[in-house]
């Protein structure tokens, strides 16, 4: 363990731009899901029937676990239920980040010549990962200082007690593979499968299919409605197996390789595997099928639950005017579709700023060097990448689009109609999506080493242009977010104007982003 403060405080100072933010916003989702319920629905019989509503579609169970029947607080500690699983995602790229990422780039073994102990490394992201969790358990725990004390505490527990157990699912996938890819992709299945499972238990009623999965317990802690505190042993149980595991494994492996052994590749190349083009398509194609893959899924079960969810709305003039300024025009249903189109819009924009830091992952891996040595030159290499930063999310969103409408329709017996509309209401948000992405590859040209900005400003736009309106926060704050200036589609009018200013300002970044990778030094 020798060392492992030392790392710990270097892992602090690179992260310190994005795990804070991260966990802030985290911690303010719970809270800003009470709030905004307890305002509008103020009366007990109006939250009754609000509940009623929620718990007869299995969809908004399948999305958010079972609906209590208790206060506002536990309705908002639901309503914010996919939260814990942004959390545990933060956690695996964290843990991921700061182990197998710095052996795969050799900083671990030039950091393991000094007075470095071997576990030194696992340790200090085990430690920062949990110290992350523990403080977003924290500011959760605090932000419902107004409510009862047990339910804050069983809130704050939970989200905390989900985020470690998955960053030591990390920890483990990290010692099993010699790539930071290979291991992200191990990591962030295990914490699909667990959703998924989730998810069907909570949708069919099976109980003992939702308890397979560690993001089940921390919701059956049942914060505000009479709180269960013994999952606690369960999670206490599994973090303690998993990082004995995650030590255990470690200690069986060389520095720099895992545990399964890699995959050989073919002896020659496909005839098609020629040019930067075809290697982007390699390295953008697994992100781009998950992205895909996600959307379609998200799209479905929305889609599925947007008639029932206009019923509970249409009771409630507040909840229709506040899911108005999130992007919703006229109309119950066309309401919660603008503004479940806009939220999803913003998680596809991580897909475009991921697909455009892979440019600076593979300059720093040293994989760019040897191919722009090569007859390959500087703008043609970037443009390989800004292909699948561009036409990647436009594959999300059309996915999107096509499985929102087909279910959406399928349950208003009108396929033909809401199809195209649905679809055109997703294909409104790529401009802004393509601003993002367009950010991240103008930091990669100009400023390398700040790509991580990008990041940030995805994180401020969630939320000044999404919670904010919930929040009431200032105009200057919202129009932050390139999404507030979208037409708030569909049911509302389209213009053009804000659409070209978009698409204007997404090609001056990375035109800039171009100019400047082609006349600064690589690495």
């Amino acid at each position: 363990m020798t060392g492992t403060w030392s790392l710990v405080r270097l892992i602090l100072r690179r992260d310190r731009f994005v795990l804070l933010p991260w966990v802030l916003v985290i911690a303010a989702l719970p809270i800003v899901q009470t709030s905004g319920i307890a305002e509008v629905y103020a009366d007990e019989a109006a939250l009754r029937r609000f509940a009623a509503s929620m718990s007869s579609t299995p969809a908004f169970s399948a999305l958010y676990g079972p609906v209590p029947q208790g206060s506002a607080a536990a309705m908002g500690v639901w309503r914010a239920g996919f939260t814990p699983v942004i959390l545990a995602l933060a956690m695996i790229m964290t843990v991921i980040r700061h182990t197998r990422v710095e052996e795969e780039t050799g900083r671990r073994e030039l950091l393991g010549a000094t007075v470095l102990g071997r576990r030194a490394g696992l340790s200090a992201a085990l430690v920062v990962a949990g110290a992350a969790c523990l403080l977003a358990g924290l500011l959760i725990t605090l932000s419902f200082a107004a409510y009862p004390v047990p339910g804050a505490l069983a809130t704050g527990l939970g989200y905390a007690a989900v985020g470690l157990v998955f960053a030591a699912v990390a920890a483990v996938a990290a010692q099993l593979t010699e790539s930071a890819g290979g291991a992200r992709a191990i990591a962030i299945s295990v914490l699909g499968i667990a959703y998924v499972l989730r998810m069907a238990g909570d949708a069919s009623g099976a109980d003992g299919l939702s308890w397979s999965s560690p993001i089940a317990w921390g919701q059956r802690m049942r914060p505000f409605a009479e709180e269960e505190w013994w999952p606690l042993a369960l999670f206490a149980a599994l973090l303690a197996a998993l990082c004995a595991l995650s030590y255990a494994l470690a200690g069986r492996r060389d520095l720099g390789a895992g545990l399964l052994p890699p995959r050989p590749g073919p002896a020659g190349a496909a005839p098609g595997f020629a040019g930067p083009s075809a290697l982007a398509w390699r390295l953008h194609r697994g992100p781009l099928i998950g992205w895909s893959a996600g959307t379609a899924f998200g799209g479905a079960v929305l889609g599925a639950a947007a008639e029932a969810a206009s019923g509970a709305l249409g009771e409630n003039r507040q909840v229709l005017e506040m899911l108005a300024r999130l992007g919703g025009a006229s109309g119950v249903s066309q309401v919660f579709l603008a503004s479940v189109t806009s939220v999803l819009g913003v998680a596809v924009s991580c897909h475009a700023v991921q697909a455009a830091s892979r440019m600076r992952a593979e300059e720093t891996l040293m994989r760019a060097e040897p191919l722009l040595a090569a007859g390959v030159g500087r703008a043609r290499w970037m443009a390989s990448h800004l292909v699948f930063v561009f036409a990647g999310p436009a594959v999300a969103m059309v996915v999107l689009g096509l499985s929102m409408g087909i279910t959406y329709g399928a349950a208003t017996g009108d396929v033909g109609a809401q199809v195209p509309e649905i679809l055109g209401a997703a294909l409104v948000q790529l401009p802004a999506v393509w601003s993002l992405g367009a950010l991240a590859a103008a930091l990669f040209g100009l400023l390398p080493r700040l790509v991580v900005l990008a990041w940030v400003a995805l994180v401020a736009f969630l939320l000044f242009g999404q919670v904010g309106a919930a929040l009431d926060l200032p105009g200057a704050l919202l129009n932050l977010s390139p999404f507030s200036h979208l037409p708030h589609v569909p049911g509302g009018e389209v213009t053009a104007s804000p659409l070209i200013a978009l698409v204007a300002i997404t090609a001056a970044l990375t035109a800039a982003g171009l100019y400047g990778f082609r006349r600064r030094d690589i690495g």
